[in-house]
């Protein structure tokens, strides 16, 4: 794609700031120290001690006071975790775009690191026969809220993982029944299915991969690597 070519796409995709980009379209965006994990932008940046990352907080804080759009910032020592989307509309759009590029710039005028490769996203899956039985438990128990859509349940405070339910056969315990779904970004998949299975891991299945591979630790216990590609 010439550069006029991808200028052009963008100007397309900034026409309407309320439409959700694809992870293909934000391919296009060259954000480099940015990932997309379900319907959100992230990114870590390491700022080498704690009174840096304070400052880049504040001076993420102007800039999205100035853009009315906000995003949600860890804090800790020594990095900060950034992570946009638009609530609005359920997904990025080119607002999230244009404030994670105002963001790297902050970043690299402080003199932090991005970090891509540490950014992911933990959700805990509950197989079960019988989703409608179990959610009242759930929500109970962890203080969580189902979705719009009741597939999931969600941690209101967004700090927890989000659960969902899959479906399976009844069957009687100890047979597992909770698995690990972890979402990072497509090209630390590699690496990190490489790391579980040389760490005595198996691979349990690639077929619909790199939408997901699912692997097993050496008892069998599984757990799955996920990306965006290959979602709608």
């Amino acid at each position: 794609m010439s550069e006029d070519q991808s200028d052009d796409q963008r100007d397309t995709q900034d026409d309407d700031p309320r439409r959700v980009l694809t992870g293909h379209e934000l391919e296009t965006e060259l954000l480099a120290d940015w990932r997309l994990l379900f319907s959100t932008l992230h990114a870590r940046f390491e700022t080498g001690d704690f009174a840096t990352g304070v400052r880049l907080v504040d001076a993420i804080g102007e800039a999205a006071e100035e853009a009315d759009h906000h995003p949600d910032i860890d804090l800790t020592y020594p990095r900060v975790t950034v992570r946009l989307t638009s609530h609005d509309v359920g997904g990025v759009t080119s607002r999230d775009v244009a404030l994670a590029r105002r963001i790297s710039d902050l970043a690299g005028s402080l003199g932090a690191t991005p970090e891509p490769a540490g950014v992911s996203v933990l959700e805990l899956g509950l197989d079960t026969w019988d989703a409608d039985e179990i959610k009242p438990f759930w929500i109970a128990l962890l203080g969580y809220e189902a979705t719009d859509d009741d597939v999931e349940l969600v941690d209101p405070t967004g700090t927890r993982p989000t659960i969902w339910f899959q479906e399976t056969e009844q069957h009687e315990t100890p047979r597992q029944r909770w698995h690990l779904d972890l979402r990072i970004p497509p090209e630390e998949a590699d690496g990190r299915i490489r790391a579980a299975l040389a760490a005595g891991g198996t691979m349990v299945s690639d077929a619909v991969a790199p939408r997901f591979w699912v692997l097993a630790d050496p008892q069998g216990n599984q757990a799955c690597i996920t990306t965006w590609i290959g979602r709608s």
